[in-house]
């Protein structure tokens, strides 16, 4: 298990887009994220999203970036996205919000893909929810693995006993955990990846 779990911290690039299923948390962690980064961190951080299917999804994340005092722009066709990304020149670090999509809908995946292509980041962060059926979790994993993400963002911990989705999504994916949440409060609820935290979540859940 030691050798499977791997975590990383991923503060190095600009601009970081995150992905994942309808309900898993990407908004909400997105937000957590600016906040840790703008507040302790000290960076100058800017908020994007292309999600503008989703009904409040705009609103939710403007109301986090006013309340925070940090740039925001929205993404309505792949066209806008050198121009928004331009107008963000002068931040340190760039958090993406996409749209929520069903991993079964090849469609809206290459959607997502030619967006992230577009806007060419640094890291792509597929954010899955630890409440999510073990036999889900790898369809899910793998039908992403074509947005080439390259981090895992684990997601709402504080509501299961059981973590051996932990170990599933990290077997599947390959890829290492840069971030865990554990609630809703902003920006409390969550934390960088710790190995040896997630090794004992899941022995002791065993």
């Amino acid at each position: 298990m030691s050798t499977l779990i791997e975590t990383t911290k991923y503060e190095d690039g600009k601009i970081h887009v995150f992905v994942g299923p309808t309900g898993v948390g990407k908004t909400t962690t997105i937000a957590k994220l600016a906040s840790l980064f703008s507040l302790y961190k000290n960076k100058k951080v800017g908020l994007v999203t292309v999600d503008t299917y989703r009904i409040g999804a705009v609103e939710q994340l403007r109301t986090y970036a006013e309340i925070l005092g940090i740039p925001f722009n929205v993404i309505y066709s792949i066209n806008e996205i050198k121009k928004v990304l331009s107008e963000m020149t002068n931040c340190d670090i760039i958090f993406v919000d996409t749209t929520g999509r069903n991993s079964k809908n090849v469609m809206q995946i290459q959607e997502t893909k030619r967006l992230i292509q577009e806007i060419n980041p640094d890291y792509v962060h597929l954010v899955v929810s630890m409440l999510t059926k073990e036999k889900d979790i790898k369809r899910i994993v793998e039908d992403y693995k074509i947005l080439d993400y390259n981090s895992l963002v684990l997601t709402k911990l504080d509501e299961t006993s059981y973590y051996g989705s932990i170990l599933t999504t990290i077997y599947y994916a390959k890829v290492p955990v840069s971030y865990i949440t554990t609630g809703q409060n902003v920006p409390d609820d969550i934390e960088e990846a710790e190995k040896e935290k997630l090794i004992n979540m899941i022995l002791e859940a065993e």
